[in-house]
């Protein structure tokens, strides 16, 4: 069996495999990329982007059935669940041939298969359960992301107790579902599923739905996520899940245990590293906590080996992984600067109204030692906000007070995810609130709470 010779072998097609394999290629190396499935990953064919394409359904739908605000009359707005899921899918697909048309042009080789290391430079790569191809790399990028984990006591069945994979595909829509875990999956499937008529109960052991976001912020999400029919369930812990004509969850919280039922039940509770068969131990790499230990630059404690995205540890984000991939490949051509800047990601949830964050939270710059100074800002007052018929939302700036440093920022409301693309240049840039308040902003933007936010946080907001 003939081995081949690359510069670079990547693990793995996603977000993060994929960018680091174009960006390696692009810096003059030879590159494989070794995937067991769909070119894409989890992300594009069954996460991020075809859960968006689902989302914008939900979203156009409940737009339609409040178009006599704007003048339209749209009777018997109906949906067809059939079609919905079909063009989710039709979007992954496109995404996916998308990703295979790059590794074309890059001129990087993609081999189907299984991965395995041997040792630090050698990777065999399995097909139908036999060893098809040895390959030699002087560098390995591991890539291999992560898959939905349940709790104790829970199988997942993939038929009544399912993952996001399943929530995407189901061919009738539930009646009822009851989603563990109040995380950005959870409630953007909350969210889809009850734009729909499907009755929704969310179940969260932290005292808060996306526990990792502003306190303030989230408590506006409950409430309207609420005033919409969602059942929120917060503090409250799944103790079982009984599958019979549907399935029975036993949970216990502030009011005591009671049982929940539903037709399905969406496990949405965090996800795992793929970490197993990957000959981890034989190449010597170190893993901590279910995760690949790395530094700043996806390195591992074993040279010529990386390791980045979701397997490489939280946050488990697909933007992270693809920084992470272009900073590996920079690592190994001799070329990275600087290391991945946990500090300054991005954090989005998809749901209507959406949330979008970016560095400290008030609360994580309190606990930090700064004296802060927090402006906020509605969109009620907003021009546009009106017009569009979205005053829903706020802007919450965090700076700190004796400098004016942008400490961190969190939105809710329309277009939250787009907005939150200023706050991130802002905070790497180290901006202050006088350079956000100073700089024009077009009006009417939504994005004009942001300049006023700034300006509140110090007495200088105009419209409020």
């Amino acid at each position: 069996m003939a081995e081949r010779q690359f510069d670079v072998t990547v693990i793995g097609s996603g977000p993060g495999g994929y960018v680091a394999a174009i960006r390696a290629a692009q810096l003059g190396m030879k590159v494989a990329l070794v995937e067991r499935d769909k070119l894409g990953g989890v992300c594009l064919n069954w996460g991020c982007i075809p859960s968006k394409a689902l989302l914008k359904s939900a979203e156009l739908f409940t737009a339609l059935r409040k178009s006599e605000e704007f003048g339209i009359s749209a009777k018997e707005v109906t949906y067809d669940f059939g079609k919905i899921i079909a063009r989710s899918r039709g979007v992954a697909d496109r995404i996916s041939k998308g990703v295979e048309y790059l590794m074309k042009k890059n001129k990087i080789e993609v081999i189907p298969g299984t991965a395995k290391l041997t040792n630090r430079t050698t990777v065999e790569v399995s097909r139908d359960g036999k060893v098809a191809e040895t390959i030699k790399s002087k560098n390995i990028i591991i890539a291999t992301g992560a898959r939905p984990r349940s709790i104790p006591g829970v199988a997942i069945d993939r038929k009544t107790i399912i993952t996001s994979s399943e929530a995407m595909t189901l061919p009738q829509q539930p009646k009822s579902m009851i989603v563990i875990g109040g995380g950005a999956i959870g409630i953007e499937f909350a969210y889809f599923y009850n734009a729909f008529g499907t009755n929704v109960t969310v179940v969260e052991m932290m005292p808060s739905i996306l526990p990792l976001e502003d306190k303030e912020i989230t408590k506006m999400l409950e409430s309207s996520l609420r005033k919409a029919g969602i059942t929120i369930l917060t503090a409250t812990k799944v103790e079982g899940v009984q599958v019979k004509d549907g399935a029975t969850v036993s949970v216990s919280g502030p009011d005591g245990k009671k049982e929940l039922k539903g037709d399905v039940v969406l496990m949405a509770a965090g996800v795992q590293a793929n970490v197993e068969n990957l000959g981890l131990e034989a190449a010597g790499v170190k893993v901590e906590k279910g995760f690949i230990v790395v530094n700043e630059f996806g390195k591992t404690n074993v040279d010529g080996v990386y390791a980045i995205g979701d397997v490489a540890g939280p946050p488990l984000l697909a933007h992270v992984a693809s920084r992470e991939g272009i900073t590996a490949a920079e690592h190994i051509s001799g070329r990275a600067k600087h290391g991945v800047d946990r500090t300054n990601v991005p954090s989005c949830t998809y749901c209507q109204p959406q949330v979008a964050s970016v560095g400290l939270t008030e609360e994580a710059a309190v606990a930090k030692g700064y004296q802060v100074k927090v402006g906020k800002f509605p969109f009620r007052p907003l021009g546009k906000a009106m017009a569009i018929g979205e005053t829903e939302g706020t802007v919450k700036l965090v700076f700190d007070a004796k400098y004016g440093e942008l400490l961190g920022a969190h939105i809710i409301g329309a277009e939250a995810t787009e907005m939150i693309a200023e706050l991130g240049v802002a905070k790497a840039l180290e901006t202050t609130w006088e350079e956000l308040h100073s700089t024009m902003h077009a009006h009417p933007t939504l994005s004009e709470a942001v300049m006023e936010a700034a300006g509140q946080a110090f007495d200088a907001a105009i419209h409020i």
